[in-house]
């Protein structure tokens, strides 16, 4: 049985992932940190990160960017694996998290889904054949209206995934409005919408003469990041030292 602590457990995604490891034989949350402690959880809230010394194998992170740095304090304190899903860290912070590997075992990943991460290996392998064909490729990302950062992390893992297939050859294009000419050889196009309660969408778009091949994700719900991070979980319970990624999860 893996036991996690749920970090930002009153948070939208803590509520999500606590209850599917209520479902799930093989792992439980011994505790959960949260600002503020508003409800029956079924285990123990604590505000203060500190004050928390319960025994865990791993820690399943879904808060807030400004807690990422006393977070990672903790789990080389107390070495503890964690599996890092906040977004929006700055590059400062990904510098502690690089650091920090070197003493606890991290999971961090653009996208905690299974099958964005299946995507990412897919997108790369593709253009790998299709690029020395001559195929243009674009992506498309679909987010809700409240999503503040664009394109979204997941739209620059892919372009990210398809250019180290290329050998980092390929450069990448946001807004071509403020640029009037043709495409270029070389050029991965991504386009941002945001607009009512989009999850998310993710389509990546290889056209080529006279033909037209797509790869396209749809997260209809939250969960499908709460599984994956589930999952993470149990992959990272007892790793040692290091940065994963859900590409190990899924390998």
């Amino acid at each position: 049985m893996v036991k996690v602590i749920m970090h930002g457990c009153n948070g939208h995604m803590g509520q999500v992932i606590s209850g599917l490891i209520k479902d799930d034989p093989e792992i439980e949350i011994v505790a959960g940190i949260d600002m503020v402690d508003i409800r029956d959880n079924g285990y123990p809230v604590f505000t203060d990160i500190w004050k928390c010394q319960v025994e865990a194998d791993a820690i399943i992170d879904f808060c807030s960017a400004k807690a990422a740095d006393t977070l990672l304090e903790y789990c080389v304190e107390r070495k503890i694996p964690v599996v890092l899903c906040t977004t929006g860290l700055s590059e400062e912070q990904l510098e502690k998290v690089s650091e920090a590997s070197k003493k606890v075992a991290i999971l961090k990943s653009a996208n905690m889904s299974l099958g964005i991460n299946l995507l990412l290996k897919m997108v790369r392998e593709a253009a790998q054949t299709l690029a020395a064909a001559g195929f243009d490729m674009e992506i498309v990302e679909k987010h809700h209206r409240l999503k503040v950062d664009a394109p979204s992390g997941t739209a620059l893992a892919l372009a990210d995934s398809i250019n180290e297939g290329l050998d980092n050859a390929y450069h990448y294009t946001y807004d071509r409005s403020q640029v009037r000419q043709k495409r270029e050889d070389h050029e991965i196009g991504i386009s941002a919408v945001r607009g009512g309660t989009i999850v998310g969408e993710h389509e990546v778009i290889f056209a080529g003469s006279d033909e037209v091949i797509t790869f396209e994700h749809t997260a209809y719900s939250k969960a499908v990041f709460g599984k994956g991070a589930v999952q993470a979980a149990k992959f990272l319970a007892g790793k040692g030292p290091g940065w994963y990624q859900m590409s190990d999860v899924i390998g």
